[in-house]
């Protein structure tokens, strides 16, 4: 092996390496999620009947993160009525329910909702 190739052996290593650890994290999606990413806030099912919180549990360790979700009833005005149930997820879970749900034809609420005092 000439001097070159090992150079170039070396060098592809090192990038796969780093790649894999996460220190070129270039590719992430909000889909798949990254280190810092989670399914965060409001999303309408399609018959505007519920409404899912996404949020952050505030007590998950960085390299555990979990995420709240909080089944509500709405109004006739699409507004939050009465929660149903809360849910923990852990972070691929989340994703895995945050992406379905999209796909089902739930749609994400921009507006937020102020919370009753």
């Amino acid at each position: 092996m000439t001097n070159y190739t090992h150079y170039t052996t070396v060098v592809v290593h090192l990038y796969y390496l780093l790649m894999t650890l996460g220190g070129a994290n270039v590719w992430s999606n909000f889909s798949y999620g990254s280190r810092v990413d989670s399914p965060n806030g409001w999303i309408l099912n399609p018959q505007g009947s519920f409404l899912i919180l996404f949020e952050n549990c505030k007590k998950s360790a960085r390299n555990n993160i979990n995420v709240y979700t909080h089944l509500l009833f709405t109004n006739h005005l699409g507004e939050p009525a009465g929660l149903k149930n809360t849910r923990l997820h852990d972070l691929d879970s989340a994703f895995e329910t945050w992406n379905e749900l999209i796909a089902g034809g739930w749609t994400e609420v921009t507006n937020q909702f102020q919370e009753s005092a």
